[in-house]
């Protein structure tokens, strides 16, 4: 039986650009758009309703980070935050990390929804109210 390592806990000290007590984050190695990036826990924890106070601190401060980074190197225009949170969201990898991602006008033809799209049978409220 060959045991899988955690990609976030064994990660290589080349790809963490920034860090405090708590936590670090990345470059996506996968990204959706330019400065797409993770904000991650040093302690393995699964679920962000695990995380301890001053975990979600160090949390949100690199969030803001990752964000002052991607305004200076990329200029977006709006931001989409995300947390898959337990496999039936989505979560592939059983390290809590909250995704940053840069949106850009024009990078979809009608952004409305957002993150509701993860439904999309249910994402589109706005043009089905009487």
């Amino acid at each position: 039986m060959t045991l899988m390592t955690c990609p976030f806990c064994d990660i290589h000290r080349s790809r963490i650009v920034g860090e405090n007590e708590l936590a670090f984050w990345i470059m996506d190695g996968y990204p959706v758009s330019p400065g797409h990036s993770l904000v991650i826990p040093k302690r393995h924890v699964g679920s962000f309703f695990e995380v301890t106070k001053d975990e979600r601190e160090c949390l949100l401060a690199l969030l803001d980070d990752a964000k002052d980074a991607a305004v200076r190197s990329y200029r977006p225009d709006g931001f989409n935050i995300g947390i898959n949170d337990g496999l039936s969201a989505g979560q592939t990898v059983p390290h809590l990390h909250i995704h940053l991602i840069p949106r850009f006008k024009g990078d979809l033809l009608d952004p409305r929804g957002g993150v509701r799209w993860v439904l999309p049978a249910k994402a589109d409220y706005w043009s089905k109210r009487d």
